[in-house]
């Protein structure tokens, strides 16, 4: 007979654990290749940047404006969000996925003069009266599919050679601004409503490598904070399997060399994976590490391997961003560099905050993994595995997952997620003082 305190019996329920865990991985990364079979077009809710070419003279512009119209049709609010799913009008927003292409043009030109008030274009303090030319909207076609439909606007400009300045508001979601058809054109990508520089009539404009690589700096900083969190879920992962620093140093190299390789590779369009197949990976990727924290007792031989192999993966999710809407032709190398740079200044950030929130104030305890580190890993899996089956399809986010989702996709703003969070944090304080048990502490 084994005592249940003894070290055999630890032993034991340690080895047991191992052997369900890895059971349990086998099982969960076989639903996971069988789903992903499945997943090989693009999610009809990912939001996803407009795209808007202007065309200037020196008497009129011409904007094509590529985009999601059933997002303007439905009145959906996209500031902040990752996913349709979790807007409030994402009912009228699948409605209007249903419309014909009569239907859903008729639709758009009845809700233009209300969103024509959130697009800025601006010749000096003038504002530009914008005209539909031309409108190409897809069939129907397949639901699961999302569909771009394009519009042509015209627009008389003022006498002068007042520079344009364009954007809109950031209900509206994501834009990326190219100009067409000049040498050294503009190009930007704007979010949270953020206005252009001022576009010259003629030529291109005044862009110089430094400013390109400086604007692509803020780009790839947004990609993380606040818009990347499962960026910012793996990079914790990766803080809290231990404080050492030399284990920190050799996952985070391991992690950049990969996501540079396959972000510059995917940014030049050599490699290009469908996102439905990366993104549900880069979940799974946040479980493994999440759940490993909690078996290993240290930085292991293959952890670093391991995490490259996933860097690869996210270096792929990071080029996505940029091959929405290109770099452009001019200054594709300061561009590139300034998203990797904002992209590392974004997950340097992230472990500054966890080192000062949790490893400078409880890191030289001996309970620190116990109580700290063990419990953020496995809320971290919990969240990335909700992820997984999310994105593979094999759950929606309404129902009863909604207020899940509506946490975990940015759904919420950021006072209710905190607020959610102190609730929960304070409530399991609660606990603990109350009850003074050793093993709910530890849990």
């Amino acid at each position: 007979k084994i005592h249940a305190r003894t070290p055999a019996a630890k032993k034991f329920r340690f080895l047991l654990t191992v052997q369900f865990f890895r059971l349990w991985l086998r099982v969960f990364l076989a639903a996971l290749v069988s789903s992903l079979a499945l997943q090989i077009t693009e999610s009809a809710h990912e939001v996803q940047p407009a795209v808007m070419d202007l065309e200037i003279s020196p008497d009129d512009i011409t904007i094509l404006l590529d985009w999601s119209l059933e997002a303007a049709v439905g009145d959906l609010n996209l500031e902040g969000l990752a996913d349709t799913n979790a807007a409030e009008n994402a009912e009228a927003y699948d409605a209007a996925r249903e419309l014909d292409p009569n239907a859903l043009e008729t639709a758009f030109r009845e809700v233009w003069p209300n969103m024509r008030e959130g697009v800025t274009v601006d010749a000096g303090d003038a504002a530009v009266a914008l005209e539909i030319i031309e409108m190409s909207i897809p069939e129907v076609g397949d639901p699961a599919l999302a569909r771009q439909s394009s519009v042509t606007f015209s627009g008389q400009l003022p006498e002068g050679d007042t520079p344009i300045v364009v954007g809109w508001d950031a209900r509206f979601g994501p834009l990326v601004v190219r100009q067409r058809n000049v040498e050294g054109g503009y190009s930007a990508f704007l979010n949270n409503g953020a206005l252009s520089d001022p576009i010259p009539r003629s030529g291109g404009s005044d862009e110089t490598a430094t400013s390109a690589l400086v604007s692509y700096i803020g780009v790839g900083f947004d990609h993380i904070i606040p818009l990347g969190l499962d960026h910012i879920l793996f990079v914790l992962g990766l803080f809290f399997l231990a404080l050492r620093m030399g284990a920190l140093l050799w996952q985070i190299t391991a992690f950049t060399l990969a996501h540079t390789v396959t972000l510059a590779l995917g940014a030049l369009d050599i490699v290009r994976i469908s996102p439905d197949i990366v993104e549900p990976l880069i979940a799974a990727s946040i479980v493994y590490v999440g759940i490993e924290n909690v078996f290993s007792r240290g930085l292991t031989p293959w952890r670093p391997f391991i995490v490259f192999l996933f860097g690869l993966l996210h270096g792929l999710g990071f080029a996505s961003v940029l091959q929405d809407f290109g770099l452009g032709a001019d200054y594709f190398i300061p561009k590139l560099i300034g998203f990797n740079v904002g992209v590392e200044l974004g997950q340097l950030a992230v472990i500054a905050a966890a080192y000062l929130a949790f490893g400078a104030l409880f890191g030289s305890h001996d309970w620190y993994k116990r109580r700290i580190g063990a419990p953020v890993s496995i809320a971290i899996a919990v969240i990335a595995a909700f992820w997984v089956l999310e994105r593979t399809g094999l759950i929606g986010v309404e129902g009863a997952w909604a207020p899940f989702s509506m946490l975990t996709e940015g759904g919420l703003p950021p006072f209710a997620t905190t607020v959610a969070a102190i609730l929960i944090g304070g409530v399991l304080t609660a606990a603990v003082l109350l009850t003074g048990a050793d093993a709910l502490r530890d849990i």
